[in-house]
């Protein structure tokens, strides 16, 4: 019998592969619910857990707060939901941006960034205004009443008595003094007695201190008469029939160099130079004169955006 000869070493690989030795590495997955899972793969149920065999190998791993989920969601706290991750911070939607009230969180428009809006609302009549940061500023015999879309102030005075009732709703912090703004005011006087110099039973302040609001303050402060609109100190006036059963936008507008401007439902009314502001704006009867009284109702405030 001639003698062996040694296998070469590619017959060697050859053998190796045919006795089923698999050089291939195994590729990581999950094993939940009886099943494989490939890693990276999603829950079905749930879009914001998927196969992490890093994590964990036999349970869906939760996704990070604020990963993309769905259109217009992301996910917290391991739901999928509308909302806005920006900043490294949550938010809901609708929620105002923190440095700018003029952006809101809109998930629809963006998840990753702050939407730019029209207007920032200051006082929702359907809403209860205390949660709205407003308060009221009160004398018998006065009558706040809440309507299904508008507040209504109403103020009269009692036969012989030497002061009659006043009734303002007043927002601190409502514009930045040291900026240009502009409120719109959308309110309809019932009834209204026209106005004494520096006092007014329909007023628009767009600054108050104290009850009824210094010289300065009830000088800049914005009359409605039966029949004209004007400036409490008198120095202009504009015809306007105020009391005709409907709502108007009534707008105070200040721009960086302090000229204001009055505008209702769009038209200029009143100008005024040097307007100042402490941040404070009031709506109502301003004052608690007797016989200077009327009645108003107010759907809506905001501040308008740049």
């Amino acid at each position: 019998m001639p003698p062996m000869r040694p296998l070469s070493l590619a017959v060697l690989f050859v053998f190796a592969a045919a006795c089923g030795n698999d050089a291939t590495p195994s590729v990581p997955s999950c094993s939940i619910g009886g099943q494989q899972v490939p890693s990276g793969a999603l829950n079905p149920a749930n879009s914001c857990q998927q196969c992490t065999p890093a994590s964990s190998s036999t349970a869906y791993t939760q996704r990070a707060d604020g990963t993309s989920c769905n259109p217009g969601q992301i996910c917290s706290a391991g739901a999928c939901a509308a909302g806005c991750f920006i900043g490294g911070v949550l938010y809901s939607a609708g929620d105002a941006n923190p440095a700018d009230a003029c952006e809101v969180c809109t998930p629809a428009t963006s998840t990753a960034q702050f939407t730019p809006r029209a207007s920032v609302p200051l006082l929702v009549a359907t809403e209860n205004i205390a949660t709205e940061g407003w308060t009221l500023v009160s004398q018998a015999p006065s009558d706040f009443t809440p309507g299904p879309d508008y507040i209504r102030l109403a103020t009269s005075t009692t036969n012989g008595a030497v002061s009659g009732g006043q009734l303002l709703v007043s927002r601190a912090h409502a514009i930045d003094p040291a900026k240009p703004f502009k409120i719109d005011v959308t309110l309809m006087v019932e009834s209204v007695t026209n106005h004494n110099k520096l006092d007014s039973a329909a007023a628009i302040m767009g600054s108050i201190t104290g009850p009824f609001g210094n010289q300065m303050e009830r000088s800049e402060m914005i009359y409605l008469d039966n029949a004209a609109i004007g400036w409490a100190d008198d120095s202009q006036s504009a015809p306007f029939t105020v009391t005709d059963g409907a709502y108007h936008v009534y707008e105070l507008a200040v721009d960086a160099a302090k000229n204001a401007t009055v505008s209702v439902d769009g038209v200029v009314r009143l100008t005024r130079p040097n307007y100042s502001t402490n941040g404070t704006i009031a709506i109502g009867d301003q004052t608690n004169e007797p016989t200077v009284d009327g009645a108003m109702r107010i759907r809506s405030v905001v501040r308008v955006c740049p």
